[in-house]
Order: structure tokens, then sequence, then C-alpha cells
């Protein structure tokens, strides 16, 4: 019997890649491999900062919306809620962020920067730029960002 799947080494190679066949034009292979690019970018460019995408996620939201419920930034930013309270422990060590208790509802907490965190969020906001300016250029410029933008909402708004 004949082994369909199995290929000699470097077999189905073509200059050193594999062949990606049905992969080549699935949504999920290429965002998945857009995403994972465009980590490892803000890793390079700001992880010497001491900060990772979903801490600067949490941080640029709670910059714009000082106030919101714990659980409402984690629900905007899709983030689970075991994974988020680490994120918000970490945050609020560092002194970047301050939790205060609801008077009314004692379960439920509100997130504020703390000047701290004001500064650390400016300090960071000239290497984000550079690192979103990287693949902005990449796209062919902002108008192909906001195309973008608007087809990938398509997807998951």
């Amino acid at each position: 019997m004949t082994d369909h799947f199995h290929m000699e080494d470097g077999a189905g190679l073509r200059g050193g890649l594999p062949e990606y066949s049905a992969l080549s034009q699935s949504l999920g292979f290429r965002v998945r491999r857009a995403q994972l690019a465009i980590m490892q970018d803000f890793n390079d460019v700001l992880g010497g900062m001491r900060i990772k995408p979903a801490d600067f996620s949490v941080l640029s939201l709670i910059a714009e919306n000082s106030g919101l419920k714990q659980s409402d930034v984690a629900a905007a930013l899709s983030i689970q809620r075991a994974n988020f309270v680490a994120i918000v422990d970490g945050l609020e060590n560092r002194g970047l962020i301050e939790r205060r208790r609801s008077e009314v509802d004692r379960r439920v907490y509100y997130l504020h920067l703390t000047d701290a965190g004001h500064e650390f969020l400016e300090s960071l906001l000239p290497k984000w730029r550079e690192h979103e300016d990287k693949f902005i250029g990449r796209l062919g410029g902002e108008g192909k960002r906001d195309e973008l933008i608007a087809l990938l909402k398509s997807i998951a708004d």
C-alpha cells in the first residue's frame, strides 16, 4: 500500500518554503500570521520598556475611559477574567493603575491610571507610533490601514 502523505525530506518545498495550498487563501491563517508579525514587532520595539501588548491595550483604554468597571475593560478587550485579573494586578503592582471599590457594590472595582501610569503611557507613545507606522507603510498608507480595519470590523464587530 502506498503512503500518499509520505514525502522525502524537503519534498514539496519551493525555495525552502512549504506549500501552504488551501492555507494560502485562508483568512484565519493570514490574519494569524499578520497578528504574529505585529506582536513580534511590538515586543521588539517596546519590550525593553517592560510592556506587553495586553498591558498597553489596558493602559490605553483606561486612559481614554477613566473609571470604567474592571469587568467592562476586560469585556471590551476580550480578555478572560482570570487573565485580566493577573494583568491588572501586575499594572497595579507597578503603580500604573489603581482599583477603586464601588461604594454601592463592594464586588465592583473601577480602574484609573495613576500619574505614573499617565507618564509611562506617554513615554511609550513615540515607540508605539513607530511600530504602527511600520505596518501602515507596508499596507500602503493610512487609507489602506483604514480599509483593513473596516474589513476586520466586519468580521469581529
